[in-house]
């Protein structure tokens, strides 16, 4: 039996149904958590993260979208407060800006709802924690990528860079700029320029904006360009212009951080990319996991629902880091039980997730993702990019992410497979290369003091040992013709100081000769590898009287002591053997005397005479001790002094030219006239310049001057002709990026192994026939020892003299006799005659 119902009954029942499935659904609507997503949807980097967050947030979350170019700051901000307050945000996330993510976390800081954002900053953590505690930093680590960065270039020996970065409204970096340029300076690399963008939606017409901007690029040298935290509207048009007008190109490289690192594959383009060349440094991900190939098939899906117009449907970093910041809500929310009322405990079971992601690793210390050490090197090649390798901030970098720790390397040693703009199979240069029709303007000094370095004839032909070096290093870079150099000298007739100057300021674009390397020119311009010791030297006459040699050996005081301690010892053994040795018999003169010569021949041979006493032995034997230190200190000393050239300065030091108000010399166009005045505080009126170096010689030979201060390489050169009559009394061995440099610091490097370079400065600064034989020479002169031969000569012509005296006086009186006695003898003979 089939029951039946009325139709007032059946209308009631549907009603109610009806009921049902509306409450039903306003229950499950008021049962999803809301989440505030604030992104720019017309830039590329937004879609993505807009997408990323709607395939995380099915089934849970209700997205709820506001785009900051809606109105300005301030009414985007009331509509963001609106929001947070009408539909009880959980969480806001987006910002790609740091200038949105300042006045988003300030919203979301008074309301005290995590804020996520995906812009960083140079700003230390503490301050930003502190200013913003509900501020959680979910950016790529441009901390990490500037590091990179840097030693791509350090890898590469590229020594100057452009950089190109965009700021926002305000001109704010947020620090990426200065963080970048104490990198590069601590690395020793110059920025030749700074290209700052503005936002690209603040122009009217960025098309001209850049135009102008990139043409100002081809005036300057450098052709290594660093891109860094610019959009990719921004670089589509950068490129554009930099390929119309070639500055990417053979010798060029560009270098680019995320976003446009992260977005290469992303580009809507139907030909090949304009960063095509370029190297990108972006954030790691593993593309090859199940989870990762489940989310790219659901992104492509609603990305080309949401934007038809959209060509490449790829999933980036920005897609991923958005789909692991919803994740990280979900797991918090869950963690308190799906609770909306404590947003404290929300914030504090964010920032403790530890989970693995799309993106990677998702866990954060002091409200920033710990980042992961490990970023993937890219190139971009036709639409898309290819993956180079991998850097690790603590290993370097590898062709392989899972390669054993010793395989890592600091430098990169693949440069040669990378795809360099202009198809270039080679590192380049990141220089503007001359040609012959404009060649390299190559600055050379005219007023050179000793032209044995460089040297300008009537005809404008350059020769010299700096101009011969230049050459031989050029011909080593020319080897296997992979270096072309097309160059031009002119002479300049300026200073030293000056020719710098005119390199700093492009004057020339550089210059080749005697040029002292210091630290103020250091600042402005780049040296090469030294090819000659530098050092200050100063050059006086010598004193040339050394018939006294002998008794140099020892001083004044020493030859005191020495001869005090023999009439000592003199007397000791007088007074022990006077009375008992009959060696020493006699009047006590006799006695003195033989003690005296028994003391004093004990230093050149060994006495004769026998020694009774024992306590006399005893004496003796100290003294001969004192003997052998004696004579093996002045036979050394004194064969020093007589083998090796010991010349004695007319002035001992740099003190005493000061003191007595010498006159001293130098070259006038050097550096030298202002480093005596300032440094070493000489007068003005008693420097004389000189600017020949025959000069020097004259001056010293008139006495005009008693010093003359010469740079190493100079003396050297001024002793090659100058061998005789001169001594240095003071030798201080130190004074306190262009590609090119390098390459011909590493020509300079091969002569210098080769033994080219020494043969070089032979040929040019080989010494004087008479200073050859002079330097090679050591036969001892007589004039040494004049003073030795005239005592010696005085000893022995005094008691000559006297030996002669003491015979005329024996000879004068026997003949007295004799004469006497013929004397008398005549008389008596005459007494007798007269007897007679």
């Amino acid at each position: 039996m089939i029951p039946v119902i009325s139709s007032s009954h059946n209308v009631l029942h549907l009603f109610i149904c009806y009921v049902a499935v509306l409450s039903s659904i306003f229950v499950a609507a008021n049962s999803r958590i809301h989440v505030g997503v604030l992104v720019d949807n017309s830039s590329r980097v937004g879609m993505e993260i807009r997408t990323g967050a709607k395939v995380a947030a099915q089934g849970l979350f209700y997205l709820h979208y506001l785009d900051p170019r809606d109105g300005d700051s301030s009414s985007t901000t009331r509509a963001a407060e609106d929001l947070v307050k009408d539909k009880r945000l959980v969480a806001i996330v987006g910002m790609t800006t740091w200038e949105q993510t300042v006045w988003a976390a300030g919203v979301g800081s008074k309301a005290k709802v995590p804020t996520i954002s995906f812009s960083g900053s140079m700003i230390g953590n503490h301050n930003i924690q502190k200013q913003w505690p509900f501020l959680v930093q979910m950016a790529p680590d441009l901390k990490l990528q500037i590091k990179c960065i840097i030693d791509i270039i350090t890898s590469f020996l590229w020594k100057k860079v452009v950089v190109i970065y965009e700021v926002d409204s305000h001109g704010n970096d947020s620090g990426a700029f200065a963080m970048l340029s104490m990198g590069l300076r601590a690395s020793s690399i110059d920025i030749d320029h700074c290209l700052v963008l503005p936002p690209y939606v603040s122009l009217s017409d960025p098309e001209n904006f850049i135009h102008k901007e990139v043409s100002d690029l081809l005036s300057r040298k450098s052709r290594v360009f660093i891109v860094i935290k610019t959009s990719l509207a921004w670089g589509i048009h950068l490129f554009n212009k930099a390929r119309e007008q070639n500055l990417i190109g053979k010798h060029s490289a560009w270098i680019i951080s995320d976003p446009l690192a992260g977005l290469l594959d992303s580009m809507s383009i139907s030909e090949n990319s304009p960063l095509e060349g370029a190297i990108g440094v972006t954030s790691f991900f593993s593309d090859k996991k199940r989870p990762y190939k489940h989310f790219k098939e659901k992104f492509r899906r609603y990305i080309r629902a949401d934007y038809p117009k959209e060509v490449v449907s790829e999933p980036g970093i920005y897609a991923l880091r958005a789909f692991d910041s919803i994740m990280a809500v979900k797991k918090a929310m869950k963690n308190t039980n799906n609770s909306i009322s404590n947003s404290t405990d929300l914030l504090r079971e964010l920032l403790s997730s530890n989970f693995t992601g799309l993106s990677g690793g998702i866990s954060f210390l002091k409200g920033e993702l710990r980042q992961p050490s490990m970023l993937k090197i890219v190139n971009a090649i036709g639409r898309s990019y290819r993956d180079l390798g991998y850097w690790k901030s603590d290993r370097g970098f590898s062709r392989n992410f899972f390669d054993e720790e010793n395989l890592w390397e600091k430098k990169i040693k693949w440069g040669d497979s990378i795809h360099w703009p202009g198809e270039l199979n080679q590192v380049p240069k990141g220089w503007t290369m001359p040609t012959k029709s404009s060649p390299l303007i190559i600055g050379v000094p005219a007023k050179t003091a000793f032209r044995n370095f460089v040297e300008i004839d009537n005809n404008s032909n350059f020769s010299g040992y700096c101009i011969q070096i230049f050459h031989e290093a050029l011909m080593i870079l020319g080897e296997g013709k992979k270096y072309h150099l097309p160059y031009k000298f002119v002479p300049f007739y300026g200073s030293y100081n000056e020719l710098v100057q005119s390199v700093a300021n492009k004057t020339f674009d550089a210059a080749v000769g005697d040029i002292t390397i210091l630290l103020s020119r250091s600042l402005d311009v780049d040296f090469t590898q030294p090819y000659a010791e530098s050092g200050l030297t100063i050059v006086v006459k010598v004193v040339k009287d050394q018939a006294w040699i002998f008794l140099q050996p020892f001083t004044g005081q020493m030859w005191a002591i020495t001869g005090l301690l023999l009439l000592y010892t003199v007397l000791v053994v007088w007074l022990l053997e006077g009375k008992n040795n009959p060696e020493f018999s006699g009047s006590w003169w006799s006695q003195l005397s033989t003690a005296f010569w028994f003391t004093f021949c004990s230093l050149f041979f060994a006495h004769r005479e026998k020694i009774h006493n024992n306590c006399t032995r005893v004496v003796v034997l100290a003294w001969l001790f004192v003997v052998l230190a004696i004579n093996s200190g002045y036979n050394a000393s004194l064969s020093s002094l007589l083998t090796v050239p010991h010349l004695t300065p007319s002035v001992p030091d740099i003190q005493s030219l000061r003191d007595q108000n010498k006159i001293v010399a130098c070259d006038g166009e050097s550096f030298m006239f202002n480093y005596l005045v300032d440094v070493l505080k000489f007068k003005d009126d008693k420097i004389r310049k000189v600017s020949k170096e025959q000069d020097y010689s004259k001056e010293f030979e008139s006495d005009n001057i008693s010093a003359a201060f010469l740079e190493l390489p100079y003396q050297k050169a001024f002793f090659n002709t100058h061998c005789k009559g001169y001594a240095i009394i003071q030798n201080n061995p130190n004074f306190p990026g262009s590609p090119l440099t390098d390459d011909f610091s590493r020509a300079i490097l091969r002569l210098s192994e080769s033994g080219r370079l020494k043969k070089i400065e032979l040929d040019h600064f080989s010494p004087s026939s008479e200073c050859s034989k002079h330097a090679n020479s050591y036969s001892l002169n007589w004039t040494s020892f004049w003073g030795l031969y005239l005592f010696s000569a005085g000893i022995s012509t005094c008691f000559l003299i006297f030996s002669l005296n003491n015979l005329h006086q024996r000879w004068r009186w026997p003949h007295m006799l004799i004469f006497n006695f013929i004397l008398n003898k005549d008389c008596l003979k005459h007494n007798l005659r007269l007897m007679v």
